[in-house]
């Protein structure tokens, strides 16, 4: 009965979040104008297959990442992998519950080529190393907006609490890798009863902590080849939002915008991954941010929304692997 009252509370609260996301989306639309939204969509033209082009790069070293991080004397080629990350993502995007079936979505897709163990234990490493990356990537973004941009004092105030707290979470996290508790583990066997599913898998989850904590010492040549491969996609996605708005603007941006842009993207994404595509909240976020840069909301909105076209592509290529079934 309480798994029944989960899921119904998780429906329709999804289907709240999906509800309030398209009336933000129309909202945006409608104060700037369809007209003016769909001349900046055409301004990109010609550079919308590379935008899609880098997206896909950006799928690809993430797969990659995650191949590196299947321990011997499994193996993961990479385009199994990139296979699986288009599945989940397209899952994760078009669900409103996110990178909880997402993410789970991508093992079991493997489950023809690879064991589901070996699977989740690479890609929670994965991930870690994905979410470090993004927390630095977004402190140094909000570093960058204090340097170079003009606030008041609210949104520095502001701006320099995120920091901090980013700053925070990053020194808790090495705190919490270097002395390996058992996160889950420890506390599963309260929230489960002797004898069931849950209970049974205690074991396995306290093993999967412990090859994901051990990972860095008995995988140490390959923490760099992962940490180089995050930062690509990063950059990858600095490179994406320069094209973009350069084709909006008709001028090129100043590379520190993008920068900000795109960690400002990281952070929305990271925040409202339950909405799907960030529908409303990315073109919000964005044309906010823009509009702080000095740029007036329109160029951040259109960007959001050539975004979501690529997100759209991708999603339609997962979605055809899921049907193909590999």
């Amino acid at each position: 009965m309480s798994h029944l009252r989960a899921r119904g509370w998780l429906t329709s609260s999804g289907a709240l979040s999906v509800a309030a996301g398209i009336a933000v989306f129309a909202a945006f639309v409608w104060k700037i104008g369809p007209a003016q939204i769909w001349a900046g969509i055409l301004n990109v033209g010609w550079m919308f297959p590379v935008i899609i082009a880098l997206g896909g790069l950006r799928f690809l070293v993430r797969a990659w990442a995650w191949s590196i991080c299947i321990d011997p004397p499994h193996r993961l080629p990479v385009r199994h992998a990139l296979a699986a990350v288009l599945a989940g993502d397209a899952v994760g995007n078009v669900t409103p519950l996110g990178p909880l079936v997402g993410e789970p979505a991508k093992a079991a897709f493997l489950r023809p080529h690879l064991p589901m163990q070996p699977a989740l234990t690479a890609l929670a490493v994965e991930n870690i190393f994905y979410t470090l990356s993004t927390a630095a990537m977004i402190a140094a973004g909000t570093i960058a907006l204090l340097l170079a941009f003009d606030l008041d004092a609210g949104l520095r105030g502001f701006s320099e609490l995120a920091v901090g707290l980013i700053v925070a979470l990053l020194a808790v996290s090495f705190g919490v890798l270097w002395r390996r508790p058992a996160l889950i583990s420890r506390w599963l066997p309260l929230v489960s009863r002797p004898g069931t599913r849950l209970d049974s898998k205690v074991e396995r989850v306290r093993a999967l902590e412990s090859e994901v904590y051990s990972f860095a010492g008995r995988r140490r040549g390959a923490v760099m080849p992962v940490i180089l491969l995050e930062i690509s996609f990063h950059a990858f996605g600095v490179l994406e939002t320069y094209l973009a708005l350069w084709m909006i603007l008709g001028r090129p941006p100043l590379l520190v915008e993008s920068f900000i842009l795109e960690t400002a993207h990281r952070l929305i994404t990271v925040a409202f991954k339950f909405i799907p595509f960030q529908l409303g909240v990315g073109e919000a976020g964005s044309g906010a941010v823009t509009a702080i840069l000095g740029l007036g909301i329109d160029p951040g909105v259109i960007l959001a929304v050539v975004r979501k076209a690529r997100m759209g592509v991708w999603a339609l290529v997962g979605g055809g692997l899921l049907v193909r079934g590999r």
